[in-house]
């Protein structure tokens, strides 16, 4: 029997879509293994957090809300969650760039055992066996938890999130805040600045258009109009980010974000292993390049061998007719 914690992500006083994928995995834990489940929601000013989080259907549903947490800064996070994590034998959060920060923290202050980005899990005699992948998705490890507690991130692109329904609710307890100790004291918080889209925020999308280097100073100037025409998030591999012809927050890849939309539109992008590390579990991929040896054709589920500069704005401009004549 295990009891597991799972840390909400919270923006903007509103729950992260990922933390489903970690609410997911913890059924798919208590398969093996019954116990309860809670979620835990900290941060300030997060009624609509709380709520969506109750619609989850776990055990419980755990609640800090306190002003110093409003910065977003994990130091003063930190001790509350560990406090919290004590009572439950297992804690999870998703493998994003948030939860990739906090839960080490967490493994560390509880000594207990950590394994990151698991996108498995079975039973083997009276323990637990977590699955992740390695060497960027072309090798996969097995690991074992002997610490009395554990710490687990979930890779969110490859478990199906749990959606949260009215029909569920889960009662909500209050949690005390616990003050942060001198680590809080060495970080000052200068200034937070999200970045703001009408697009869907790459972890969530459900279709993504994304870009090589080869589109350099066309690289929106192309890729806009297409992920108008399809609502969906606009992303970016490491070369075009760090040619500057796409901001850092757009990456995708092995040191970028992680994704698993239904559609995956990857244009100029040849196929390189770190970029496609990020992309293995979208549902569908269409590529679209000039060379017709390139990689990424090898793992597309359609290709088009094309000049990009034209087949773009003709697939747009085909989209955009459809859509007016009622066929899209």
């Amino acid at each position: 029997m295990v009891d597991i914690l799972v840390i909400g992500e919270v923006s903007a006083g509103r729950l992260r879509r990922a933390t489903g994928s970690a609410v997911a995995f913890a059924e798919r834990i208590h398969r093996l293994s019954p116990g309860t489940t809670s979620i835990l929601v900290a941060g300030h000013g997060i009624a609509g957090a709380v709520d969506a989080a109750t619609g989850f259907g776990a055990d419980r549903v755990l609640v800090v809300d306190h002003p110093a947490l409003a910065d977003g800064a994990l130091e003063a996070l930190s001790p509350t969650v560990a406090r919290v994590a004590k009572d439950h034998g297992l804690t999870l959060a998703t493998a994003s760039s948030f939860g990739k920060d906090l839960l080490p923290r967490i493994a560390a202050r509880l000594d207990a055992g950590y394994v990151a980005d698991c996108s498995e899990v079975t039973a083997e005699g009276s323990g637990l066996v977590f699955r992740r992948a390695i060497f960027a998705g072309n090798a996969w490890e097995q690991s074992r938890i002997e610490t009395p507690r554990g710490v687990v991130g979930v890779r969110q692109s490859e478990v199906t999130p749990l959606e949260p329904s009215s029909t569920r609710a889960s009662p909500v307890t209050t949690v005390p805040y616990e003050p942060p100790g001198a680590a809080r004291q060495r970080v000052e918080v200068l200034a937070f600045e999200p970045v703001v889209s009408e697009r869907p925020d790459l972890a969530d999308a459900r279709a993504i258009v994304a870009g090589g280097r080869m589109l350099r100073e066309r690289f929106f100037e192309l890729l806009e109009p297409l992920a108008s025409e399809l609502g969906a998030a606009i992303g970016a591999t490491r070369a075009a980010c760090d040619g500057g012809w796409a901001p850092q927050d757009l990456q995708i890849g092995q040191t970028g974000k992680i994704v698993a939309p239904d559609l995956y539109v990857a244009v100029g992008i040849s196929g390189a292993i770190q970029h496609v590390a990020g992309i293995r579990q979208a549902r569908v991929i269409v590529a679209i390049d000039r060379d017709p040896e390139a990689p990424i054709f090898e793992l597309a589920d359609y290709g088009l061998v094309a000049d990009f500069e034209v087949a773009i704005p003709e697939l747009t401009r085909l989209l955009a007719g459809g859509r007016a004549s009622g066929r899209a």
